[in-house]
């Protein structure tokens, strides 16, 4: 069976185990994610796998940096990314998806132990990390462009546009017509 073949077998076998499941999340046709641990935990991670036109012959690309994974420490990353592509190294050539998936649900206590419990853990956690040497920050300061400013004339414009409809609000020009009626006015009768 050629890769395209197995990739779509595996596809169909992912569907009808994982149907129902609502960790378990498929991008796109390549792309699938698996949801470990409970909704807004501290512990609960991501895990996103996907296929290379060359899968199974080829590991799956394994990814952590998921915009949920934002509170995970890069320790426990790097565990799981470790894992699994371990687990992935022995099932080359074979469908792995729900293998690997399965590895992480088998040791999600071993890989989230050193993860804090709290926000203000994970705090002091990133506090103990080591910081780079102080002359490179300032020259990553100095590097920063400086924020445009804007002119007067600028300024009026953005004042003056519309709302995102394309429409003025209602009244915006009512005091000009109060000012031009003002002006004009009735014309004063002349005595003949």
């Amino acid at each position: 069976m050629s890769d395209a073949e197995l990739q779509e077998e595996e596809r169909e076998v992912l569907s009808s185990i994982y149907d129902g499941d609502p960790a378990f999340k498929q991008l796109t046709p390549t792309t699938f994610q698996y949801k470990y641990g409970q909704d807004n935990d501290l512990k609960s991670f991501l895990l996103e796998i996907s296929w290379s036109a060359t899968y199974p012959t080829e590991k799956p690309a394994i990814n952590m940096d998921t915009f949920y994974n934002k509170h995970i420490v890069q320790e426990v990353k790097d565990k799981v990314v470790s894992l699994v592509e371990a687990e992935a190294e022995q099932w080359l050539g074979s469908a792995m998806t729900y293998t690997l998936f399965q590895s992480v649900q088998e040791h999600y206590a071993d890989l989230i132990s050193v993860q804090p419990d709290s926000v203000t853990d994970i705090n002091s956690y990133t506090g103990k990390l080591k910081i780079a040497d102080e002359s490179q920050q300032v020259e990553e300061t100095a590097k920063k462009p400086k924020k445009e400013q804007l002119s007067k004339a600028q300024k009026r414009r953005q004042w003056n546009k519309a709302d995102g409809k394309g429409e003025r609000p209602r009244g915006w020009n009512w005091v000009d017509i109060v000012k031009h009626l003002s002006q004009t006015g009735p014309k004063p009768e002349q005595e003949s």
